[in-house]
């Protein structure tokens, strides 16, 4: 028989076991007395979440460092000051509401992102049979609601490149103009660049983790792999980049320098145009948004950005339906003109 233990408060504690053993196996102990043989209470500690979770974090063999890093910090830093010590039946859905809620008031990103990893756990302490069901059923709260990212007009982009050291100006060019993440330009070889067909190959990511390790691996999806054509005005500062900054070696990278040498150079050219406001990812942003002005589809999109979802995409048909608008203008413009 098991019952359940709680407090005076109501707190839950534990469960207790009744075993009640055979007094037909009575043995004299090793003491010279006889074993107990009377009906015994065990206390079952159960486990806390603290335990589990970072048991289950370390059973995550398939994660890359970068996501692993992330996992251990949103799990030391949001999750376990308050589920930590805490058994895992004793977690319940109003209790998560309310944690979720005091993050996401003033860190709604990071809010989902923690409510992400705290369901994956506990969906699977639901497997593993710990738990009745996942406390986690707070609607919405596992979707990323980021405000709009800024734009960077085409000036912009060129005064930022003008304004960065000769050897990583071309990061900004190529973030911009070839709609590359940060890792993708800082993993480019000379190898991948083939100047005559003015085509660059996304083949390896070069990013650095939280210890200052510099990690260079291929991209983490298939559509991340894939092959860009370069804009002719691009083709032409990554031409004389090759030649002024590049060693001659085919594996040479073509953004020598480090994460942070990037990271100083970038802040103190956005700071002299006034833009403080505008992360080095949102280059890639911007360029995106100019192509869907051009009137390139989701799936054209997609398959330049290394989108592996259409959701991603579909973030930049903005500037399609604005650039839809300026058609109609057009049209009414010509039959004036008629």
């Amino acid at each position: 028989m098991v019952l359940q233990l709680r407090s005076p408060r109501g707190c839950h504690i534990g469960y207790v076991r009744f075993e009640q053993t055979d007094r037909r196996t009575e043995q004299t102990c090793p003491c010279g007395g006889v074993w107990n043989s009377e009906p015994v209470v065990v206390i079952e500690a159960e486990q806390a979440f603290g335990s589990y979770g970072q048991e289950w974090l370390d059973q995550r063999i398939d994660l890359a460092e970068r996501t692993h890093e992330l996992y251990a910090w949103l799990l030391s830093r949001h999750i376990l000051p308050t589920f930590g010590s805490i058994p895992l039946t004793s977690i319940g859905t109003p209790a998560v509401r309310r944690w979720f809620t005091d993050i996401a008031r003033t860190r709604p990103t990071t809010a989902a992102k923690a409510y992400r990893l705290l369901s994956s756990i506990m969906r699977t302490a639901e497997t593993d049979e710990l738990i009745a069901k996942n406390p986690c059923q707070v609607r919405g709260a596992a979707v990323e609601r980021s405000p709009e990212r800024p734009i960077a007009t085409m000036a912009e982009v060129d005064a930022l490149a003008s304004l960065m050291p000769g050897e990583l100006r071309i990061a900004v060019v190529l973030a911009a103009w070839c709609q590359l993440r940060r890792g993708e330009v800082r993993g480019l070889r000379r190898r991948d660049i083939d100047l005559d067909r003015g085509l660059i190959a996304i083949e390896v990511t070069r990013t650095t983790a939280m210890s200052g390790r510099t990690i260079v691996k291929e991209p983490k999806t298939r559509a991340g792999r894939r092959t860009v054509a370069v804009p002719a005005n691009a083709l032409a500062l990554l031409a004389e980049h090759l030649d002024a900054h590049v060693a001659v070696d085919k594996d040479a990278f073509i953004v020598a320098g480090t994460d942070r040498s990037l990271s100083v150079a970038w802040a103190i050219a956005r700071a002299v145009i006034g833009r403080e406001d505008l992360r080095f990812h949102d280059l890639r942003h911007s360029g995106l948004t100019w192509s869907a002005a051009t009137g390139a589809s989701v799936a054209e999109l997609m398959r330049r950005a290394g989108h592996a979802s259409q959701a991603a995409a579909l973030r930049y048909q903005h500037a399609t339906n604005e650039r839809d608008q300026a058609i109609a203008q057009a049209l009414a413009k010509l039959a004036e003109d008629r």
